[in-house]
């Protein structure tokens, strides 16, 4: 009795936690739209010129900032359990920057190309790449989570330099001017781009439902063989699925990272380790907090806009840094 008391004690904190960032989620939305250089009221603009203002500009930058931190967030906390490594990410373990790498490589050869769908499939393989070397690391040599969390810093560090030198050898002042973006912003998103959402949203709310596959993975392969789990077609649905899904976000709104870090990890230690509720719970946190973080972007500096892979950067490498010591002393 004691133990199904625990159960529903436990399924009413997820329950509440869920309509706890549902609510949040709305309200950070209104803001986001409302505050800037100029203050409108999302319900009622004025004029046409902040209706304009409102769905040509904020509009379409706010939803990319919430698919995007909800697809980091949902990413991370399936690549925690494919690889075993609570410290993985997409930005920490390179995988966001295999995405960036082989989208500048594009943009450097074909600088005239600006078809969304393009860009985010480039950026998919890229990512799809990265996260291939680091499952077969994982699975095949048995490479220890501590390793593998080096071996990812050293690719995203790797693609990081190459897209340096594209940089600096490159005359197009177009390509220069992503460096901004590749900081990490949704500044430039527009409905175009926004088409990646018809794509994305799907392909995130199927993942959001292989919670109860994840926790039998979460018991070992041969235990989830044993309960009726394909293992192997499992993992490579993910991987595909979670490059897809990095390689969107990379494409939309550059490289943002510990999204997929911090989110996942804070709600495992506050709520616990069961994922039918931790993806879509992540999800919502994931993009309320990068919703929340562009809104500091753009009030921060009055004169200046920050670009929101900083904001994110700074408040993400502190708790980094914390949770790399909590797991040295466990």
């Amino acid at each position: 009795m004691q133990l199904n008391d625990l159960i529903l004690r436990q399924r009413a904190r997820w329950q509440l936690s869920l309509i706890l960032s549902a609510v949040a989620l709305v309200i950070s939305g209104f803001f986001s739209l409302a505050v800037g250089e100029i203050f409108i009221w999302p319900w009622s603009p004025g004029s046409e010129l902040e209706q304009q203002f409102l769905i040509q500009l904020r509009m379409p930058r706010l939803l990319a900032a919430m698919a995007i931190g909800a697809s980091l967030a949902a990413s991370g906390a399936v690549l925690q359990v494919l690889l075993g490594n609570p410290l993985a990410e997409p930005g920490v373990i390179g995988i966001s920057g295999g995405a960036s790498l082989a989208l500048v490589i594009l943009l450097f050869f074909f600088p005239a190309i600006s078809n969304p769908m393009i860009t985010m499939v480039t950026a998919m393989a890229g990512a799809l790449c990265f996260t291939l070397i680091l499952a077969g690391l994982s699975r095949r040599r048995k490479v220890s989570t501590t390793r593998l969390l080096l071996i990812g810093v050293a690719l995203g560090i790797l693609s990081g330099a190459v897209v340096t030198w594209a940089f600096y050898f490159s005359d197009d002042l177009n390509l220069r001017q992503l460096m901004y973006w590749l900081m990490g912003s949704v500044g430039g998103a527009n409905w175009l781009q926004l088409s990646l959402l018809l794509l994305v949203v799907p392909v995130l709310g199927w993942l959001c439902w292989q919670g109860q596959k994840l926790d039998l993975l979460m018991l070992g392969e041969s235990q989830a063989r044993q309960l009726g789990l394909d293992v192997t077609a499992f993992r490579w649905r993910l991987i595909l699925v979670v490059s897809l899904l990095v390689g969107a976000a990379v494409a939309l709104g550059g490289v943002i990272g510990f999204i997929g870090l911090v989110v996942p990890h804070l709600l495992r230690l506050a709520l616990g380790t069961e994922n039918r509720y931790l993806l879509p719970l992540s999800a919502m946190c994931g993009a309320l907090l990068l919703a929340v973080a562009d809104i500091f972007a753009r009030v921060l500096l009055p004169a200046a806009e920050l670009p929101v892979g900083v904001v994110i950067t700074s408040l993400g490498a502190p708790v980094f840094i914390w949770m790399l010591l909590r797991s040295q002393m466990d």
